[in-house]
């Protein structure tokens, strides 16, 4: 089942079990998908974005989500902390499982080998092509000062 139509259903469910707040991130979810599906068609793109598209999307709400309750900690507003961390969880029922450090250091590795980058200056085609296999499944944040010091050693 593609992720449309998981998250379609879940909607649904969500209404079915009169969950309002896991019913209104999902809807969230699915406004998101619906601009960039706009967005895509001006580009050309008649059926809309892909699930790797979907997946990065989901990545940037569970980002931005991670900032905003951070800086409601901050200011002390732990009741809206906890509604952004709520919605997290529910984004989070889309992407794909999380590798581990283990997991992501061979697949910098893999990645360095696959583009055959041997200097600091392929770092974005290095990035790239993790992007392109691990959308959703690490944090790319952290992961560029590894391929970084990958690459400084190679």
């Amino acid at each position: 089942m593609d992720l449309r139509t998981r998250i379609t259903s879940s909607i649904k469910q969500a209404m079915r079990d009169k969950d309002s707040a896991r019913l209104s991130t999902l809807r969230l979810i699915n406004a998101a998908i619906k601009d960039r599906d706009i967005a895509a068609r001006g580009e050309g793109i008649e059926d809309g974005v892909g699930d790797d598209e979907v997946l990065g999307i989901l990545g940037k709400m569970v980002k931005q989500r991670k900032d905003t309750a951070k800086t409601y900690e901050e200011a002390g507003r732990l009741d809206l902390t906890e509604r952004e961390l709520s919605e997290i969880k529910v984004i989070e029922e889309f992407l794909p499982r999380k590798l581990s450090k283990k997991e992501v250091a061979k697949a910098v590795d893999s990645a360095v080998e696959e583009t055959g980058a041997t200097s600091i200056r392929d770092m974005g085609r290095v990035m790239g092509a993790l992007k392109a296999k691990y959308t959703g499944q690490m944090d790319f944040g952290a992961v560029g000062p590894m391929v970084k010091d990958r690459l400084t050693q190679a």
